[in-house]
């Protein structure tokens, strides 16, 4: 079990003491599969995009062994062309209860792997995932549309879903700057990934209308800032533009409007996105709100619908913990979080040459 002496880096007033990070990392492992899978929880399915976000959060509390394992699952189950299925049983991880392969979960393991390394400075276990890091790579490219937005998914029968989501093609927009910077580290120059960053990031950055329109998600909003699409003023501005549509002071972040439901995922991933555009102290304000989703037994309920009082669902999830950890680790300073989340040392790609 993790020691209180190893989550110390993850002590911040008002959020969590060193003990409540150790509960927190403990419930993680425990829903930990021997494979190194982890589903949402014990009994529910796992996907590869929160099975990376647990895995980070297990690298943050130094439980460097248990994040490999979960990294080396992955390896171990990618398809033949470079994807994962969108989910898999719990009961037997190898099976897939949806056939369907979404971009941006694709992506994400080039986000994990990148922030493993910076980690841990393992230079064998880099030498292991880049094959698996480039393959997934391969696999998002080939759905990006002429715009440079990212289609959603490929069907279990192969179809492209060439309709594109902006919270997914921002989240692809990180990883595929993460794919080049572990590119960088190796020497080994990807000029077409750097083209299609470049195309990416412009295309979330000015042409909403290459999106499915799915506003009332908090995520679209906040999501071209936590993927690094935009940053400075833009990204200031685009955070205070719906601030009051989604954000409910002293309960958290609503996760679709109007519903009446805030979410410790959403909430979290909000707090990452104002630390890197430098708002800290809203960034700890609103973690020290959602403490009201921490469970007795250190892990975090998804959501509470607050004009009823209620806990819903009933379920405490691996990534809704995993977030709130990343989160108070980029705020106490945690390098590799800060590198990842920050994009300031990650590659920008080539520019596009028109509008």
């Amino acid at each position: 079990m993790t020691s209180p002496e190893r989550t110390e880096r993850l002590v911040l007033p008002g959020v969590l003491t060193a003990e409540q990070a150790t509960e927190t990392v403990a419930g993680i492992l425990a829903a930990q599969r021997a494979d190194g899978a982890i589903p949402w929880f014990r009994g529910h399915h796992l996907d590869p995009w929160d099975h990376v976000e647990a895995a980070m959060a297990l690298d943050v509390a130094g439980e460097h062994e248990r994040a490999e394992a979960a990294y080396l699952w992955l390896a171990e189950h990618q398809l033949p062309d470079g994807s994962w299925y969108a989910a898999y049983d719990d009961g037997a991880a190898d099976r897939p209860t949806d056939t369907g392969r979404e971009s941006n979960f694709c992506a994400y393991i080039a986000v994990g792997v990148w922030h493993h390394y910076l980690a841990t400075g393992d230079e064998a276990f880099l030498e292991r995932l880049w094959p698996v890091v480039s393959a997934a790579v391969g696999f998002v490219l080939r759905l990006q549309q002429p715009g440079g937005q990212i289609g959603w998914k490929r069907e279990a029968d192969g179809t492209v879903v060439t309709d594109a989501l902006l919270t997914g093609s921002a989240s692809v927009y990180q990883a595929l700057r993460c794919a080049l910077a572990l590119a960088e580290h190796r020497d080994e120059p990807q000029p077409d990934w750097e083209l299609a960053v470049g195309w990416l990031g412009h295309a979330v950055r000015r042409h909403p209308e290459r999106f499915l329109d799915k506003s009332r998600y908090s995520m679209d909003w906040y999501y071209p800032v936590l993927g690094g699409a935009l940053r400075g003023p833009e990204a200031k501005a685009r955070l205070e533009e719906q601030w009051d549509t989604f954000v409910v002071p002293g309960r958290g972040v609503r996760c679709v409007h109007p519903n009446p439901w805030v979410t410790g995922g959403e909430s979290a991933e909000l707090a990452l996105a104002l630390w890197a555009v430098g708002e800290s102290d809203r960034a700890l304000e609103i973690l020290t709100w959602i403490q009201h989703l921490r469970a007795e037994d250190g892990m975090y309920w998804t959501g509470h619908v607050f004009d009823e009082d209620v806990v819903w669902p009933r379920e405490r999830t691996t990534w809704t913990a995993g977030s709130l950890l990343l989160a108070v680790a980029a705020l106490g300073g945690d390098e590799a979080t800060v590198q990842v989340f920050s994009g300031d040392r990650l590659p920008v790609g080539l520019p596009p040459d028109c509008c």
